[in-house]
């Protein structure tokens, strides 16, 4: 029955293959909607007619032409839709676009249809959802919490599964905490990924649309569909879009012990350690980082002169009709008369220094991994400290759009009251892919159905381990391996891990004199039965790359052919025999990474 479809992007396709027709499941979402009775969720809800039209309107099914078909998606109100109000919380500010936004009109492209305009903190400015002027959107999964912000009225909509997905946007989090608390996917991408035209900005120097799913895979369709540059967008970037692929092992950062901080939640902290914990058994290195210069680049966002971005978008109204602002908002913005142009400068050379330091203590890490909260926050925790409360789920947010990088917020296994469970995994711009690949293996492994259904998630779909048109395929045997000092100078010119495997039985392997960084050397033997197989990693590199990538290479290492266990030939590092003489052999070993941590233990023994 239509009333059980589970609105995952997967399941709705299967119907519609099926026979199902997309006005039928648009109007089985407006049901949902309307038998959810809360009022704050919506501030906009399009007529059944219209859903109706909409749908028609796209035609046969067709998933290839159009990769977003027939899901039902909501807009937060501050991101315009033809024909639609847009208030940013605030029924004074309102007016209404002739145009879609740019990211929305491509998500209709994809065939996504809009069914409203969903609830926030007012001006975007929170992390609670309840900064409003009506009714709060309620929490998914527990009533007495916040529905987490400033994006409150899209993560409820898709933790009750309403929608398939939908927009928020996220400057300070934003995009993540209601992903938290209600326990689903949230999405903040490489910033200027998506086009801000028709966005009511709140710090447009540091601040993106953002996506909530129910799944890691229906964010990053959804992610792959909507971003493009947009020439009219003086922030948009063209942004590589690949799909998720097999996981390399990683090295991962992680707060230390000392300067982690969960204000007394202590079901929050076990969580993240059993996250880690499962990080670290499916051989992942976990790096523990003081996250102090993270933490003070978090505090410059609102009380530094960043919060003058806010100012300027409202001033105006601020200044003429003081009183449809609401008084919180009042006195977060109205921090921004308090600076001077000295003290932005003052601010940005601060910044710069800590972003120095956030660049050298991460510096040979793929990504970090951390609470996206630091601990649940109930409506009443906000009416009793409505400021502090609110700046405490922003610990781990903050920092990370101020630096320039991407984040998913993933559901892990539950916490000990049975709260989902919930990490943001964040790296360097442009790493959106490597998130999603390791996002949805850890909420495919760990957590339960996203949300407040019970539904249980569809299956992963395969990822084919093979080099696309315009890849070379590369065996990394050394320093360029996963997790590995060099790896940058793969992943930095967009090469793919592929898969883990090893050589043919016919070489010999060697510790090189020399180093920083300590280098391997691989060297084919004759056949004689005195080689080994040895582990490697396969990527695969742009062709475009590959020139700029083997000059690089230094003698005695060459890149030439080498022979895969089934029997492929792929290029691949190779050492000049010569080296030997000098070098230690390590053969038995089996690979670059079992020897290093063979060395390990013997310096910790």
């Amino acid at each position: 029955m239509i009333q059980d479809l589970p609105f995952f992007l997967a399941s709705l396709h299967r119907a519609y293959a099926d026979g199902l027709t997309p006005a039928e499941a648009l109007r089985e979402c407006r049901r949902r909607i309307v038998a959810a009775e809360d009022p704050g969720i919506f501030l906009h809800l399009a007529e059944e007619s219209e859903l109706v039209a909409m749908a028609e309107a796209l035609g046969p099914f067709d998933p290839v032409a159009m990769p977003l078909y027939g899901l039902p998606f909501a807009v937060k109100d501050n991101i315009d839709v033809a024909g639609w109000p847009t208030t940013a919380g605030c029924p004074a500010f309102a007016y209404t676009p002739e145009a879609d936004a740019f990211l929305v009109a491509k998500l209709r492209a994809a065939g996504a249809i809009p069914v409203g305009k969903a609830s926030l903190d007012q001006f975007a400015t929170g992390l609670n959802g309840t900064r409003t002027t009506g009714p709060a959107p309620k929490n998914a999964i527990n009533p007495d919490l916040v529905p987490g912000g400033s994006s409150g009225g899209s993560g409820v909509a898709v933790g009750k599964g309403l929608v398939t997905f939908s927009l928020g946007t996220d400057t300070a989090g934003s995009g993540r905490v209601p992903a938290a608390m209600n326990g689903i996917v949230g999405l903040k991408p490489t910033l200027g990924s998506f086009s801000a035209t028709g966005v009511v900005p709140a710090c447009r120097s540091c601040e993106t649309v953002s996506v909530f799913a129910l799944t890691v895979d229906d964010a990053h369709a959804v992610f792959r569909a909507a971003a493009g540059y947009d020439a009219g967008d003086a922030y948009s970037r063209d942004v590589a879009t690949p799909g998720p692929g097999p996981v390399p092992q990683l090295a991962i950062g992680v707060p230390d012990k000392v300067t982690r901080k969960f204000f007394g939640d202590a079901a929050q902290e076990e969580n993240f350690d059993a996250a880690v914990a499962w990080l670290k058994a499916q051989g992942h290195r976990i790096a523990e980082l003081d996250f102090t210069p993270l933490y003070d680049i978090a505090v410059m966002l609102y009380e530094g002169p960043w919060v003058a971005e806010r100012h300027a978008v409202i001033e105006e109204i601020m200044r003429d009709q003081p009183e449809a602002v609401l008084p919180v908002i009042h006195e977060i913005v109205g921090k921004a008369l308090q600076f001077s142009a000295t003290d932005a400068f003052r601010a940005e050379y601060r910044f710069r220094d800590l972003k120095r330091v956030a660049e050298k203590m991460t510096a040979g890490l793929d990504m970090l991994c951390v609470p996206t909260i630091p601990g649940l926050c109930t409506l009443a925790d906000i009416e009793a400290e409505p400021i502090a409360a609110n700046s405490r789920l922003g610990t781990y947010t903050n920092f990370v759009n101020l630096l320039d990088m991407a984040a998913l917020a993933v559901p892990v296994m539950p916490r000990a009251d049975g709260h989902p469970g919930n990490v943001t995994l964040i790296a360097p711009t442009g790493k959106d892919a490597l998130l999603a690949s390791l996002g949805r293996v850890m909420q495919a492994e760990l957590a339960g159905p996203p949300g407040a259904m019970g539904w249980e998630m569809p299956p992963l779909s395969a990822i084919p381990a093979e080099a696309m048109e315009g890849e070379i395929v590369l065996a990394a045997v050394g320093a360029h391996m996963s997790g590995l000092p060099l790896n940058h100078e793969l992943t930095s010119r967009g090469a793919r891990f592929l898969e883990a495997t090893q050589t043919s039985p016919d070489y010999r392997f060697y510790a090189l004199a020399g180093g920083p960084p300590k280098r391997p050397g691989l060297v084919r033997c004759d056949g004689n039965g005195q080689g080994h197989a040895i582990a490697v990693e396969l990527w695969a590199i742009p062709d475009s790359q590959m020139g700029s990538f083997m000059k690089g290479v230094p003698a005695p290492l060459t890149i030439g052919t080498l022979t895969i266990s089934d029997g492929r030939s792929v290029l691949g590092f190779l050492c000049e025999s010569a080296a030997t003489a000098t070098a230690t052999e390590i053969s038995a070993c089996g690979g670059w990474r079992a020897y290093l941590n063979d060395e390990t233990a013997k310096a910790a023994s």
